[in-house]
């Protein structure tokens, strides 16, 4: 079974994070990811560059992924 560290480190791996967060329970997960690259991307695009680093790992070894995504200025202009 996948822990949220593991899928942690999937993502580190692949995307340059300055904040990344993930929890679960081996089956389901969220995460809150934030990463200078979706500088000026659109939210769908933003998941579309997470769910390619994490590959056939959401086929096999993640069957959901809740993930909120922010570039750095959007985490930091939050309400």
């Amino acid at each position: 079974m996948v822990t949220p560290e593991q899928v942690k480190q999937y993502i580190a791996a692949g995307l340059t994070c300055e904040v990344l967060e993930v929890s679960g329970d081996g089956h389901h997960f969220e995460a809150i990811i934030v990463a200078k690259a979706f500088d000026g991307l659109p939210r769908i695009r933003q998941h579309q560059m997470v769910y390619q680093v994490l590959g056939e790992r959401m086929r096999e070894e993640i069957h959901a992924l809740s993930m909120k995504t922010f570039s750095p200025h959007e985490w930091k202009n939050r309400p």
